[in-house]
């Protein structure tokens, strides 16, 4: 071989070889994510939902060639809605390597889960919680629904306005959630003693306590209320709506959002006739993008996604983004915030500077064995 044909060829091995390197270079390390929820017990249905929507998310996020190159990686635990297991599986995923969490799926998990993650500046951001105990604070918890405040509000004015015949009424409230249900029951008694309300009595239970619903039902009876009020999850605001029907009572009731999944429809069956409630959510949206996850959702789970899988599923999409619009040394919590504005399934998610949003609030009644929007 003549010299300068072995000068010609040295730097095509070269370049040969880089390839060859390059081909045989391992994938980017996946970029590792967690969810947190109830996915068995009693709130389950809740969880599941919120599980399912935040994978569907990661799944299409992959598909379409991750975060920057790395595939993203998903680990989910299930906070069996008690808040030392929620402790030790945030404290898991940390060591774990997760740069953030989508959850809790209820306040009184977030009370439980907020502090650790404070501080190891971990972001969280809950598809659901809603309790005022976490509004307005400079940390690490966000959230993509509006506060408890802000929803009761629109449900008691909604009352007041619609149903002027219905001013004394009865309250159960679940206090195993006590961060959420005490915070809106107390949003809720504001604009509605204001405006010429009266809450005859508000009776304390605990989901899955010693207290029997039969007797929760008589007792709230017992002060013969105009109307019905319970704040607790869909399995015991069903249960207690058949416990009302059973005791002769046609009284109309209304609910807080944390009930209005499927399972209310469910185990409710004819007792839920006629129940309203107020949530972030509108189930007769025609957003092009609410109309194509839902289709997803449904042919992949076999489910509708109500508002849990829903909600979840803008939640952890709005942290897909963030993440993949990281700048430098920013951490999640500076992007996110960096970025502020995210295109929600049904309508634009917009943070302020504490990590909290503001949705409207769409009234729904339980019509023919489905939840339909209150024209």
């Amino acid at each position: 071989m003549h010299r300068g044909q072995a000068e010609l060829r040295a730097p095509v091995l070269v370049v040969a070889l880089a390839l060859l390197l390059a081909g045989c270079a391992p994938p980017p390390e996946p970029i590792s994510i967690g969810f947190i929820g109830g996915t068995s017990g009693r709130v389950a249905d809740l969880g599941i939902a919120g599980r399912d929507g935040v994978q569907l998310a990661v799944d299409l996020r992959n598909q379409a060639g991750g975060v920057g190159g790395r595939a993203v990686r998903l680990l989910i635990r299930d906070d069996e809605q008690n808040p030392e297991v929620a402790a030790g599986a945030l404290r898991e995923l940390i060591d774990q390597g997760v740069v953030a969490v989508v959850g809790p799926m209820t306040s009184a998990m977030a009370m439980a889960m907020v502090p650790i993650a404070n501080e190891a500046k971990l972001l969280l951001i809950s598809p659901t919680v809603s309790t005022e105990d976490l509004s307005g604070r400079d940390d690490f918890f966000f959230r993509v629904g509006s506060s408890n405040h802000a929803n009761a509000a629109e449900v008691a004015r909604h009352h007041l306005q619609r149903a002027p015949g219905q001013r004394r009424l009865a309250v159960a409230y679940d206090v195993g959630n006590r961060a959420y249900s005490e915070s809106w029951l107390s949003g809720f008694r504001t604009v509605f003693e204001a405006g010429g309300g009266q809450l005859l009595k508000t009776l304390a239970f605990e989901s899955g306590g010693e207290t029997s619903l039969r007797q929760v039902a008589g007792e709230l009876l017992a002060s013969n209320p105009d109307g019905i009020l319970i704040v607790a999850n869909s399995v015991d605001t069903a249960l207690l709506c058949q416990q009302l029907r059973k005791l002769g009572s046609a009284l109309p009731i209304r609910a807080a959002e944390w009930a209005a999944t499927e399972r209310l429809l469910e185990l409710g069956g004819k007792a839920v006739e006629g129940l309203m409630v107020g949530q972030n959510f509108n189930r007769s949206s025609e957003a092009p993008r609410y109309l194509a996850f839902r289709e997803a959702y449904s042919e992949r789970f076999h489910r509708d996604p109500g508002f849990g899988g829903t909600l979840s599923f803008d939640a952890a999409n709005v942290l897909l983004e963030a993440l993949a619009r990281r700048q430098g040394e920013q951490s999640v919590k500076e992007a996110l915030l960096n970025v502020r504005r995210f295109d929600g399934l049904q309508a634009p998610i917009v943070f302020d500077d504490s990590g909290d949003v503001q949705l409207g609030v769409f009234m729904t009644v339980v019509r023919d064995g489905r939840l339909a929007l209150v024209e």
